[in-house]
């Protein structure tokens, strides 16, 4: 199928030009003639459009063409379009987690990473998304799947971990579910914070969050977990993590940063010790 998923401005050839430093050369947008970065003489990479087809093209042979028929694509940039992630959403594929307060749904998802200026590498991560907060969430490093940045990217071991994904989902949610009755009533979730995060600052903001969402969700873990996925998805008034703007075009980059924070929190002992009563 064609691909016309790609923004406008991300479909661009990428060229290069020779520095005057002998074993180094610049990355340029083709379209525009805008300089995006310096890499080594040997770098090669394949464009926007070309990495992602590859993507979706192989989701379509795998997951069927209603699945990509019904996904919600979102596309998040920096460094002037020579880092980009594509965030899909297949809301076909779901769960509902419910505690004794609340129920939400959750759905399948699936990020794609490309990068063409040499500090990326093709990256794939699986994980959910919340649809009651639109929370995204990955769950690890084992959900990733990493290829060199070459103009020839392996599909073999993507489809690999895409079925294997498949599964995943299933257990995945039955986790989530066991979470959402995994009771912190008795868990002082203040010190617990100050102890993971290892910020007293960033704790104490976590704490609130953790409160705002235990006021929905109940006390439990889920509710814990959805305040880190909540950090994770947002940086302004609603959660109090605000990101400064340093004029460098790196937000898309720093949030993707807090989901894979998020996933070394829940890696944690101290939170997978966390058990239902």
């Amino acid at each position: 199928m064609a691909f016309d998923m790609i923004p406008e401005y991300l479909d661009f050839d990428v060229a290069f030009e020779e520095t005057k430093v002998s074993d180094k050369k610049y990355v340029i947008n083709s379209k525009t003639g805008e300089y995006l970065g310096i890499v080594g003489h040997k770098f090669n990479c394949a464009n926007h459009r070309d990495f992602y087809s590859g993507v979706v093209d192989t989701l379509t042979e795998e997951l069927g063409d209603d699945a990509i028929s019904t996904a919600k694509f979102k596309w998040r940039t920096a460094r002037n379009g020579a880092w980009t992630m594509m965030d899909v959403t297949f809301p076909n594929t779901k769960s509902v987690i419910a505690t004794d307060k609340h129920e939400t749904e959750v759905a399948q998802r699936i990020i794609s990473l490309h990068g063409i200026d040499g500090t990326c590498s093709n990256q794939v991560f699986f994980g959910q998304i919340d649809f009651f907060c639109t929370n995204g969430m990955i769950r690890g490093d084992y959900d990733k799947v990493r290829r060199k940045n070459t103009a020839n990217f392996t599909m073999d071991s993507f489809i690999y971990e895409l079925n294997r994904a498949q599964t995943d989902f299933k257990k995945q949610s039955q986790e989530l579910q066991v979470w959402a009755q995994t009771s912190l009533k008795y868990v002082n979730v203040s010190s617990l914070l100050e102890e993971m995060l290892g910020s007293e600052r960033k704790a104490e903001r976590m704490y609130s969050l953790y409160m705002q969402e235990a006021s929905v969700r109940g006390h439990n873990k889920w509710a814990l977990y959805s305040a880190f996925t909540n950090y994770a998805s947002y940086a302004d008034e609603r959660n109090g993590f605000n990101l400064r703007n340093t004029g460098n075009d790196t937000q898309a980059i720093s949030m993707w940063s807090r989901e894979q924070e998020v996933s070394k929190w829940i890696s944690d002992d101290r939170f997978k010790m966390l058990e239902a009563a």
